[in-house]
């Protein structure tokens, strides 16, 4: 690489870091003026002496703008350095500290950018535009379309995705299928597929085919602006704990002074003062601590973990009692059919075909077991059956005719009124048909049941019920190990039902048969107040994890709320502080891992740093350490604070293993 490549670099960094490039540039120039007992050498004095008053003048307005913040910062202790080390005649010491002060400010700066390319990069591929069609003809790929802002882009808009294109709008899938890559939303590499008419979720990366789509929801509203907000809410949060870091640095502050002025009064040598306080400008305090926090959200948002506020990093670390919703959270959203039981003179036939044969039926229900049926029926990999003369009684069950058999699906009194309305039935018939049900009998009490018949004679019955989900008793055994042991489910279910889920998750305390208010209750009882002192006090600091709507009035209640989310449920979502993206229970123990681990590593950081540096400026109070070699020393504390912060952004799963 010649000097003419790298110079637009060199533009670059000066661009970037002004105030860095400035004080290299005095560096430079006075060291080739430095001549002692020559003119130039004056020169060299009076370019420093410039270089310190522009830094000091930068400082107290920095100073100025914190106080007014309400915060208390250590600044004075790098301005007394400057001025101390220049009055003395260390004008090689006063340049370091100048230097000192805006390196930490380039490393800082580098440091927020690199613990942020997580939330960064969710913000940087949000489209700005989308290709709306403008006349829709027979082949919608085809149409004629143009480029759009994404503010002027409105529901019922068609809009085509080109390949690698981001999905722009929540949506319905026009084209006959898509492949579609979601990992910026769920966090999962593996491409999903969807049919035609099926739902497409904004912030989706689209494959090899263009797609075309209708839009449902307005780009403002769509799920991945939804996760845009939460990242920029918390990008611009500030954690409990560097305000911590702030109020540390009066007692610091004072120390280093007392320290600084005792070497001065006992030596009578002025020198002594700029030598300790040269060692005292605690950068851990002013930069390791946010860009810790900073990494740690960085590093959840990889997890498809967003946190709104990174003052939830601080109390998710102490959590001592977890409670879980148990449907939709603990279980699947919805029921899940577990087997099919044929009845007599049935069991040779296809189950899988009577279960098709039921999704069919079902497809268009809104009821949450025909939604279950459907699941099952798409899980089967066959080819999906055709119903026709589709008629459904709400609350009741559905009829109609698949492959020239009429089939009726639903609750066990409605198939049988309508065996009975078939013609040629006779009165032998529906004995025989209720004594099928009686054999039968109720389903468990932890089951629901869909009854079908075929031609009017009963076929089988599919039996579902709520599945907790696989990774639901791994979870709760992960935050056991963590010392979580008050894990709680809360359920508006009967208590013999709950407790049936509760043990195969591994949960001894089970409320059951409760209200949302109830729910509410239960855990703001148990809620510590989110004052510092509470939060470390206090006994019980709460977390609930929950899905739906109805539990966003308890996600507000705890001291933490996560919901679960795929984007279904937007009041739960904006009710919490943290929101799983990928509706996976297994980010409830990450999260609480990653945010122990975060803290250790800053306090690492923090104090680590702090108690080099004084036990260095004891060591330069008894003359020890030089001026200068305090300003590179110092210099070297800072990096490795700020480096060791920046951990938190890269913490690996086999690391999180350790904070258990």
């Amino acid at each position: 690489m010649t000097l003419t490549d790298l110079l637009p670099h060199a533009g670059g960094l000066i661009a970037r870091y002004p105030a860095m490039a400035v004080t290299a540039f005095v560096g430079v120039c006075s060291a080739g003026l430095w001549n002692p007992g020559t003119p130039w050498h004056q020169g060299a004095v009076w370019l420093i002496v410039a270089l310190v008053v522009y830094t000091a003048i930068d400082t107290i307005h920095e100073m100025i703008v914190a106080f007014r913040k309400g915060r208390v910062g250590v600044d004075l202790l790098a301005l007394l350095s400057i001025a101390s080390t220049a009055m003395v005649g260390e004008y090689w010491a006063a340049w370091l500290v100048c230097l000192m002060i805006r390196t930490g400010e380039m490393i800082e700066i580098y440091a927020q950018r690199r613990a942020q390319e997580s939330l960064t990069a969710l913000v940087d591929a949000a489209p700005a535009t989308a290709n709306v069609v403008t006349r829709t003809g027979n082949d919608l790929l085809s149409s004629p379309w143009q480029v759009r802002q994404i503010d002027q882009v409105k529901v019922g808009d068609v809009l085509i995705v080109r390949p690698g294109e981001t999905v722009p709008s929540d949506g319905e899938l026009l084209s006959d299928r898509a492949t579609l890559d979601m990992s910026a939303i769920n966090g999962e590499s593996m491409p999903v597929h969807v049919g035609k008419a099926g739902h497409v979720l904004s912030g989706s990366i689209n494959g090899e085919m263009a797609l075309a789509m209708r839009v449902a929801t307005p780009p403002n509203e769509s799920q991945y602006q939804r996760i845009l907000d939460l990242v920029k809410t918390a990008r611009e949060s500030r954690a409990p704990i560097v305000r911590t870091a702030d109020t540390l640095a009066i007692p610091f502050t004072i120390l280093s002074l007392i320290l600084a002025g005792a070497a001065w009064a006992l030596t009578g040598n002025p020198v002594r003062f700029p030598q300790v306080l040269v060692l005292a400008t605690p950068c851990p305090l002013l930069i390791a601590a946010p860009v810790a926090y900073m990494g740690g959200t960085g590093r959840l948002a990889r997890s498809s973990i967003i946190i709104k506020r990174q003052e939830i990093l601080e109390v998710l670390g102490k959590v001592t009692h977890i409670f879980f919703d148990k449907t939709g959270t603990l279980t699947s959203k919805q029921p899940q059919v577990t087997r099919v039981e044929l009845a007599e003179g049935f069991e040779h036939t296809d189950s899988t075909w009577i279960l098709c044969a039921a999704g069919a039926l079902e497809s268009n229900s809104v009821h949450i077991l025909a939604k279950g049926i459907v699941s099952a029926a798409e899980r089967t990999g066959k080819e999906t059956l055709l119903a026709t003369d589709i008629r459904e009684l709400p609350g009741q069950g559905v009829q109609g005719v698949v492959d020239g058999k009429t089939v009726c699906v639903g609750r066990a009194e409605f198939v049988v009124g309508n065996g009975l309305s078939l013609p040629g039935k006779s009165d032998e018939w529906s004995q025989q048909s209720r004594s099928q049900w009686n054999k039968w009998g109720k389903a468990a009490l932890n089951e629901m049941a869909a009854y079908v018949s075929i031609d009017g004679t009963p076929a089988a019955r599919i039996i579902l019920r709520d599945v907790p989900r696989p990774a639901a008793r791994a979870s709760i055994e992960r935050l056991r190990v963590l010392g979580i042991h008050k894990i709680t489910m809360l359920t508006g279910d009967h208590m013999d039902s709950a407790q049936i889920v509760a043990k195969e998750v591994g949960i001894q305390d089970v409320r059951a048969s409760l209200l949302p208010e109830d729910k509410f209750a239960a855990v703001h009882a148990n809620r510590a107040e989110q004052s510092e002192t509470d939060v470390k006090h206090h006994a019980e600091i709460t977390m609930m994890v929950g899905d739906g709507v109805n539990d966003a009035p308890v996600l507000a209640a705890a001291n933490v709320g996560i919901a679960m989310t795929d984007g279904s449920s937007t009041a739960a979502s904006q009710s919490s502080q943290v929101v799983i993206m990928n509706d996976d229970i297994g980010g409830v123990p990450s999260a609480v891992e990653i945010a122990r681990m975060t803290r250790k590593i800053m306090l690492q950081a923090v104090v680590g740093g702090l108690v080099v540096a004084t036990a260095c400026m004891v060591l330069a109070a008894f003359g020890l350490i030089s001026v200068v070699l305090g300003a590179l020393i110092q210099e070297g504390i800072d990096a490795a604070s700020i480096l060791w912060s920046l951990r938190t952004a890269f913490i690996s799963q086999k690391t999180l293993q350790v904070v258990r």
